[in-house]
């Protein structure tokens, strides 16, 4: 059988990238196969209205104003669900986006592409809590930590700057009796910068004879608030101020002259085969061109999964490789919340020294709050639509003014807001704050991924994506909302509402192909030999809530040198 690749990876997001890079750097070959289109890349002018070239493997191919042309501010341009550019669905932006079947209110916030969804990651990058991982994962806290420090190191990770947003956090943060940190393990509940995968601001920021047109052409943040939007800021791609894995990692595996780069490329099924001493074991993929609908066979000796936390489990069933009951199972999302304050300009100016807290101004959110046990809060400033409809219209609790207000509410209102008072919080954007919760939900084998037995897109059965929250979990949920609005009204909110989020917004997506139930330690498949896994799927459980990204790019470092040590030694 003649190889296409010594290694084949599924997908070029968080995970897959970062195993990429370092199987390259250690000689191996590697196909990178990733669904969606590439951005910034000169063999694709015009990714979204014509199919473009096969595959790219040069750092030359790279181009920096072919990502400011793609990466644009416009939210609807970028991040609408149905056809913006961060979406889940094929390069042509003609065609549907792919469906799952989700439940009522559900959201499934992921984006196809090169750098999959860290392409509108906040590029949020805290460790997990150790309390969540040591004696509960097969592996510990301990032997996670040099590949933590080599993923932070390259990236880089680093404490985010303050604005007034952060800043007026953590004013009210101090005042409601949290202490500050300086840990990148925090065991204890505090304060602190978030860690974020962005370039510290450009020295020059704030030179008046330096037009913005010129600094956003250099390196450094720009503090310009888009970072959903996908960053286009610096002098190169690879310099880019924001660090999707597009940004940071694809260049460096490309550096290596040893990864190749395969968009437009859906992988519909695993191929295996039986060995006379390893058993079952991978061989290959089956693929389809997402553009020609052309499919094809490639072959390797070794494969990975980095396609995520439905796509993964939802490939592992199409491929009927050998039945598990936890394949799917046990998902994790952080059953999140948000909670947003209003503030008078008199009380921002003895605060602030300024009027307006300009919560779109900065990294999306650059300070958190981690309470080990029960999840953390994070200070967030979004552009205008996606504030209004997280805050106002993403609800379950239906209109604010139909409900009965507890006394015990530490929030004025809950629930979805129209008409004057919708008006009213709008034109006073530039001084609030919000608060997202981020809950250490546990794992449940109710909750997870299954097949549709009845509906088949392009690829095969679709996804049926499944979440209910259990008693504990909204319990840690309202708690956290208590501490956020209690910071908020510390701070000077005079007035505050809770969103209410359905359960079932979908984004920080773990657990679904748990480490010791699905794969080994070194994220090994138990069932099928030469398969491994490198996304947030593997993760033993939420991690506490942090936010995943860097424990799976820790985690797919670990993965690369495990996979190397065993099979290319």
């Amino acid at each position: 059988m003649n190889l296409d690749a010594d290694v084949i990876i599924i997908g070029a997001g968080g995970g897959g990238a970062v195993a990429a890079k370092e199987l390259g750097e250690l000689g191996i070959k590697v196909l990178i196969l990733e669904a969606g289109p590439w951005y910034g890349n000169k063999k694709w002018l015009h990714p979204n209205r014509e199919r473009g070239a096969v595959s790219s493997s040069s750092v030359e191919d790279l181009d920096i104003n072919l990502l400011r042309s793609q990466y644009t501010k416009n939210e609807h341009t970028m991040n609408s669900y149905e056809f913006g550019r961060f979406r889940w669905g094929p390069a042509d932006r003609r065609r549907s986006p792919w469906h799952r079947n989700l439940p009522k209110n559900g959201l499934l916030w992921q984006a196809t592409g090169v750098g999959g969804t860290t392409q509108h990651y906040w590029a949020n990058s805290p460790r997990a809590y150790s309390k969540a991982i040591d004696d509960v994962w097969p592996i510990s806290y301990r032997e996670l930590i040099p590949y933590y420090e080599k993923v932070e190191d390259t990236l880089p990770v680093r404490p985010a700057p303050t604005t007034p947003k952060e800043e007026l956090f953590y004013y009210g943060a101090k005042k409601a009796g949290w202490s500050m940190l300086n840990t990148l393990n925090p065991t204890s509940p505090g304060y602190r910068p978030n860690p974020n995968a962005i370039l510290h601001p450009n020295e020059r920021l704030m030179d008046t004879d330096t037009s913005l047109e010129e600094i956003s052409k250099m390196e450094g943040c720009t503090l310009c608030g888009h970072c959903i939007n996908g960053c286009p800021h610096g002098p190169s791609v690879d310099k880019v101020a924001k660090r999707p894995t597009n940004i940071s990692y694809i260049p460096l595996a490309l550096k290596t002259q040893n990864v190749e780069v395969r968009p437009n490329t859906y992988t519909t099924k695993i191929l295996t085969e039986d060995h006379s001493k390893e058993g079952l074991r991978a061989a290959g993929v089956q693929y389809r061109d997402t553009w020609t609908g052309e499919t094809g066979e490639l072959y390797a000796k070794v494969i990975v999964m980095a396609a995520g936390c439905i796509e993964s489990p939802r490939l592992w069933l199409n491929s009927d490789l050998p039945p598990n009951s936890w394949v799917g199972r046990g998902l994790t999302h952080h059953y999140w919340d948000w909670v947003t304050g209003l503030f008078d300009e008199k009380d921002l100016m003895g605060i602030l020294g300024q009027p307006s807290v300009n919560p779109f101004v900065g990294p999306t959110s650059g300070g958190r709050l981690d309470y080990p046990g029960l999840g953390c809060i994070q200070p967030a400033g979004l552009s205008p639509g996606l504030f209004s409809s997280l805050t106002f219209g993403f609800t379950d609790s239906g209109y604010h003014f139909a409900n009965n207000h507890s006394p015990d509410d530490l929030w004025d209102q809950e629930g979805r807001v129209v008409g004057n008072e919708l008006k009213e919080w709008m034109y006073n954007y530039k001084n609030t704050l919000s608060m997202m919760i981020l809950t250490d939900d546990q794992p449940h084998k109710r909750n997870g991924v299954t097949l549709n037995p009845l509906v088949k897109d392009e690829h095969g059965p679709i996804p049926i994506v499944q979440y209910t929250a259990t008693k504990e979990d909204k319990q840690k949920r309202t708690l956290l909302a208590k501490f956020a609005a209690d910071i908020l009204r510390k701070a000077g909110a005079k007035k505050i509402i809770r969103s209410n989020w359905p359960a079932h917004l979908f984004a920080h997506i773990e657990s679904t192909m748990r480490m010791g139930f699905v794969v080994d330690s070194n994220c090994e498949a138990y069932q099928v030999k030469r398969l491994f896994i490198a996304d947030n799927s593997v993760h033993f459980n939420g991690i506490g809530g942090p936010n995943p990204t860097l424990t799976t790019q820790a985690l797919a470092t670990r993965t690369a040198e495990k996979l190397a040590n065993i099979y290319f030694s």
